[in-house]
């Protein structure tokens, strides 16, 4: 299968099997879980890993088409996938080819899912994970705030501070575990008001031994921030699958009801996402000031074609299983996701200066 035929068969799948079951997949885990098995059932989940392990290894500018498509579709789909393929990136990455050969063989057969929980490393003062050296690798202590995916994903990347201030990335079963080389607990699943079936958690670690086998990586002091420099536009190809999604309201409403207005906003909105698409096409490239100015665009449009279904939905839009609600939320959730200092200040800046 070429990768143009990955792409018509996500599309075929997510037109055919999830979007009508969208509201549901936003609300309810198992939903959620049926249509991530699908993906992985139709190699989807592989993309990321290189080809030597039996995966799709897709080019970036086709990856970002497919990021979009998921979103397009299903925010809490796209979003869950999304910590999957990241994952899967990082181990791809990986200089333990022990490692890389066992995971990423096992992703590529359908044997394993990931989550993903280091988003604490943007944070300041002490660190919320610690690891302590020791003979077979390093003991974690602490709390993970945010992982997504609970009953999902079998493990997840956790990264934890070593007392030079670098970080160590490794694999951890995502369970209740307690066992004489430490323990984990999950919390209660966070209740969301958008993508709440996607199961976020917390995990306390309590001297959790995370063996030399399961590392992945030792990152420099300052990784997160020089990460998050070079990704700032990561997270747009999923903004413009929302911004879809709202369109794809809007459009329908037009036609239900037959209203010129509602024809003439959405032709506007097109116009504006087609120019920003063509602006992202030409951004890689862009200053980091430039890169920051379009994510916050790709932000607000989504906002405003999130804002714009509610409107064209009128009062049925406040129904708990309307597409506009949904699609609304989910703008939330792509304005806030892998947000920096530098992100919302544009985000800022934007919603002033307009």
């Amino acid at each position: 299968m070429d990768f143009q035929d990955i792409l018509d068969s996500a599309e075929s799948y997510l037109k055919e099997c999830v979007a009508p079951r969208a509201e549901i997949i936003d609300s309810d885990s198992e939903a959620l879980k049926t249509a991530l098995l699908g993906l992985e059932n139709r190699s989807l989940l592989a993309l990321r890993v290189p080809q030597k392990w039996g995966g799709a290894d897709i080019p970036p500018e086709l990856f970002y088409q497919y990021q979009e498509l998921t979103a397009r579709y299903s925010g809490a789909l796209s979003f869950l996938q999304t910590q999957h393929h990241s994952a899967t990136a990082m181990i791809a990455s990986s200089e333990n080819e022990m490692l890389k050969g066992r995971y990423l063989r096992a992703i590529a057969q359908k044997e394993l899912r990931l989550g993903v929980g280091f988003s604490h490393l943007r944070r300041s003062g002490n660190p919320a994970v610690t690891a302590t050296p020791v003979k077979d690798g390093y003991l974690l202590s602490g709390n993970v705030p945010w992982i997504t995916g609970f009953g999902l994903f079998d493990k997840f990347i956790v990264a934890a501070v070593l007392p030079d201030n670098r970080a160590v990335f490794g694999l951890l079963p995502f369970a209740n575990i307690e066992r004489e080389s430490g323990k984990i607990a999950v919390s209660e699943i966070m209740p969301l008001i958008a993508m709440n079936s996607t199961n976020t958690v917390t995990a306390s670690l309590n001297n959790w031994l995370l063996h030399e086998s399961e590392i992945i990586s030792v990152k420099a002091v300052g990784w997160i921030a020089e990460n998050d420099s070079k990704n700032i536009l990561n997270f747009v190809p999923v903004t413009f699958g929302c911004i879809r999604a709202g369109l794809d309201v809007i459009a329908a409403a037009a036609i239900v009801k037959d209203s010129p207005a509602i024809v003439v906003a959405c032709t506007k909105l097109e116009q504006k996402l087609d120019r920003l698409k063509q602006h992202f096409l030409q951004s890689q490239h862009s200053s980091k000031a430039e890169q920051l100015a379009l994510r916050a665009e790709a932000i607000d449009l989504a906002v405003r074609c999130g804002h714009a279904a509610v409107v064209v939905s009128s009062g049925a839009a406040n129904g708990r299983l309307h597409p506009a609600g949904r699609v609304y939320r989910e703008a939330l959730v792509y304005t806030v996701s892998g947000q920096t200092k530098d992100v919302m200040a544009a985000t800022l800046d934007r919603i002033v200066d307009l």
